[in-house]
C-alpha cells in the first residue's frame, strides 16, 4: 500500500512511555512514516512491546519503528537488561563469529519488541578513538578494510533476522573536530584521502551483497565534495549525486536528527525541511520537537511534486521489506538477555563484563545516535 501523505516522509520521536489520547490523535492526523524510540520510551519489556504495538495499530500503513541498538553506551535496550559490547570492544577482540553473534542477538531482540529497523552499523573509521565527536567506542575499525570486514559481519548477521540495517553517518564523521549534536564541523580534507578511507567504506556498503538497507546522512560539511558549505544531510551534491548516482545506492536515505545543534544553529525549521527533501533524502528525522511535525507536513505539501513522489516511492519500496514483529514473552526476552550476557563475557572476560560503568543502565540527558 502506498500513501500520498507528506507525513510519510517524517521519522518522529515519541514523547513518553505510552501513547495517550492526544498523541494517538496526532498520529492519526499526521500518519508519520516511522518512529524512533529512545531511553525516555523504555521502562519494562512488556511496556516497550505495548508501545510499539500501539504505534503500529494507529498507523494506516505499516510504520518504520526503529532504535539505536549498537552496543555499549548506544544501546537503548540496556535499560531493560544486559549491555552488549560496543564496536571497539568487539574490534579489539577480533573475532568475527562474536560480531556475527552480536548482530543476530540484536536482530532477535528488536523483533520481539516490535522494531523492524536498527540504526546500525556505524561505518565511520576510528582515526582517533578518543576524539570528541560522538563516535567514541562506536567504530568497528581503525582502517577502511577493518570496518568493511567487521561492520560487514554485523550487517550480514542482523539482516538474517529480518531486521533492516542502516549505515551511518554518510559520508563520515570520523575526522570531525566537534560533536554534531552540538555544532557543525566543516572539513577541508583532500578528496584523495576521502576516497582512500571514508568513501571506500561507504562504497562497499552502498551496493553489492553486503549493502545496507538504508543510509543515514551526516551533519558534516566537506568542501571537496560540495563547496556550498551545506552539511551532507542537506546537500544534493552529496546525497543525490554522490550516494545515489555515483555509488548507486538504491535503499532508503534519511537525515540524521534535524534537532541536532549542527542544523539548529544554522537553519530555520521550514528551511531545513525544504533543503532536506531537495537534497534527496526520503525520510526527515525529528527526534525531539515532534510537536512541529504538522508544520513540517505543511512545508512538505508545498515542495515540488517530483521530490515528494520520489521519496514516497523509496519509502514504499523500503516498507515492502519490513518484517513483522515476532511473538513477545518475558521468557523469550530473558533467554536473549542471558545470551547477551554470555556474549559480553566472551568479549570482555568475566571480570570486565561485571564491572559496568556508572552510567550503564541510566538515561543520558543527551542521547547519542
Amino acid at each position: 500500500m502506498k500513501s500520498t501523505s507528506p507525513g510519510q516522509l517524517l521519522l518522529l520521536g515519541v514523547p513518553g512511555l505510552e501513547v495517550d489520547a492526544a498523541y494517538a490523535d496526532f498520529i492519526r492526523r499526521i500518519q508519520p512514516g516511522g518512529f524512533i524510540l529512545f531511553g525516555r520510551n523504555i521502562q519494562t519489556p512488556s511496556q516497550l512491546r505495548k508501545l510499539t504495538d500501539q504505534l503500529r495499530e494507529l498507523s494506516g500503513i505499516e510504520p518504520i519503528i526503529t532504535i539505536d541498538q549498537e552496543g555499549g553506551r548506544v544501546s537503548r535496550l540496556k535499560l531493560l537488561g544486559n549491555e552488549p559490547p560496543n564496536a571497539r570492544q568487539l574490534r579489539d577482540k577480533g573475532d568475527l563469529e562474536l560480531i556475527a553473534c552480536h548482530g543476530e542477538l540484536t536482530g532477535h531482540l528488536l523483533r520481539i519488541f516490535g522494531f523492524n529497523l536498527d540504526l546500525c552499523p556505524v561505518l565511520d573509521i576510528a582515526f582517533d578513538d578518543e576524539a570528541d565527536n560522538s563516535l567514541r567506542g562506536r567504530c568497528y575499525g581503525t582502517t577502511a578494510d577493518q570496518v568493511i570486514e567487521m561492520a560487514g559481519a554485523f550487517n550480514r548477521a542482523l539482516q538474517t533476522t529480518g531486521v533492516l540495517s542502516c549505515g551511518k553517518h554518510f559520508p563520515g564523521y570520523s575526522s570531525a573536530s566537534s560533536d554534531p549534536h552540538h555544532e557543525l564541523s566543516a572539513l577541508p580534507r583532500p578528496l584523495a584521502e576521502l576516497e582512500a578511507h571514508e568513501l571506500k567504506v561507504f562504497r562497499h556498503f552502498a551496493s553489492g551483497p553486503n549493502a545496507v538497507d538504508s543510509m543515514m546522512m551526516g551533519h558534516i560539511s566537506f568542501a571537496e565534495l560540495d563547496p556550498s558549505g551545506l552539511p551532507a544531510s542537506l546537500a544534493p551534491a552529496i546525497t543525490t549525486k554522490l550516494l545515489r548516482e555515483e555509488m548507486g545506492f538504491q535503499g532508503l536515505v534519511m537525515t540524521d536528527d534535524l534537532d541536532m545543534g549542527a542544523i539548529l544553529n544554522h537553519y530555520g525549521f521550514d528551511e531545513m525541511i525544504r533543503l532536506g527533501l531537495e537534497a534527496g533524502n526520503d525520510l526527515l528525522m525529528i527526534c525531539h520537537r515532534t510537536e512541529l511535525a504538522e508544520q513540517a507536513a505543511k512545508v512538505l505539501e508545498k515542495c515540488p511534486t517530483d521530490q515528494i513522489e520520489r521519496a514516497l516511492a523509496n519509502i514504499a519500496a523500503f516498507k515492502a521489506k519490513l518484517p513483522p514483529p515476532t511473538t513477545f514473552s518475558e521468557e523469550s526476552f530473558k533467554a536473549l538477555d542471558e545470551a547477551v550476557w554470555d556474549l559480553r563475557v566472551n568479549v570482555l572476560g568475566a571480570e570486565r563484563a561485571a564491572a559496568r560503568s556508572p552510567e550503564d543502565g541510566k538515561r543520558s540527558p543527551v542521547e547519542v545516535y
